[in-house]
């Protein structure tokens, strides 16, 4: 009551001098009534999130300048190819890549459809690509937190490591033969690597204040390692496995030269043969669209197991 009678006095009309009556308005209510305390509650600077108030570097989406691009390019391939600057054996049209993309997905090309050239090519590289991870992430980890380890493995692996599929694929056919199996190791090999090297790059990177965080409040060693390294080395592993992929389906075609019926790396080696540069294409756009399928999915899963990345 006293509250509300005060109010009343405070907003209650007073005769002025000639009889004109004054409101008394608060001070607050009357800028804002203003043109000018409009606009400034208008513009007032929000809170913003960290990192965004003079906005971080290379901050924002960039799915419309790809879409762009991807727009742009093919358009020059179209202009390219209908003005007959280039001969249709050396780069042919879209409109001949598609085709051909319909003609091998029904009628198949090397004694089998495009969809069993792609099958049997995904089960290899996806073979290969859970076997490393079986093995190269707890290798890397390992050689992260031991230094005998790390002794142990590292020199192998950096030997080996810049080395093309096509140099050790000779010894991977006298060693294994010409099956399966060999095609599947050549293609481990080479994913095996970049997977090994990221997992031990990403347990070297956890802070030492983290560690000694978790000692002091009476974490042992396995602890240490599974609840505080383990974690903050789990970007570092998707990025891994992120490039891992990438190579392994590069090294595909070397991993189908060698007596191989069926695959993708074999069709764009059969098709090179004959000179059908559209199915060679074709073939090489479908790796693509497989290899950049899968590292979405990994940045996907990234983003629902390592929510923190970039935040902290």
């Amino acid at each position: 009551m006293l509250r509300n009678s005060k109010n009343a006095t405070r907003l209650a009309p007073s005769a002025g001098q000639g009889g004109a009556i004054a409101m008394h308005i608060p001070n607050e209510a009357a800028d804002s009534a203003t043109p000018a305390g409009l606009l400034s509650r208008l513009f007032a600077t929000r809170s913003v999130k960290p990192g965004q108030a003079f906005g971080a570097p290379g901050q924002g989406s960039s799915s419309m300048i790809s879409t762009v691009t991807i727009a742009a390019l093919l358009g020059v391939w179209f202009l390219v190819t209908q003005a007959g600057w280039v001969k249709p054996l050396f780069l042919p049209s879209p409109g001949a890549v598609i085709d051909k993309f319909v003609a091998v997905s029904t009628e198949g090309f090397a004694g089998a459809t495009l969809l069993e050239h792609a099958l049997t090519s995904l089960a290899r590289v996806m073979g290969a690509f859970l076997l490393a991870c079986v093995t190269a992430i707890p290798i890397g980890v390992l050689m992260g937190v031991n230094r005998v380890a790390r002794g142990v493995f590292d020199p192998p692996i950096e030997l080996y490591r810049p080395l093309p599929p096509l140099a050790y694929l000779p010894m991977v056919i006298i060693w294994f033969g010409i099956g399966e199996f060999s095609k599947v190791y050549l293609i481990f090999l080479a994913i095996f690597a970049p997977m090994a090297i990221a997992a031990r790059s990403g347990v070297r990177s956890v802070s030492l204040e983290q560690i000694h965080a978790a000692y002091s409040m009476g974490a042992s060693r396995t602890q240490v390692i599974f609840h505080v390294i383990l974690k903050a080395a789990i970007p570092e592993v998707f990025t891994g496995m992120r490039i891992g992929i990438g190579v392994g389906w590069s090294t595909l075609v070397a991993g189908e030269m060698v007596a191989s019926t069926k695959g993708l790396g074999f069709m764009v080696l059969n098709a090179a043969e004959f000179l059908a540069s559209d199915i060679v294409i074709m073939g090489i756009l479908v790796i693509g669209l497989f290899a950049f399928a899968f590292d979405v999915l990994m940045r996907y899963v990234e983003r629902l197991m390592v929510p923190w990345k970039g935040k902290v």
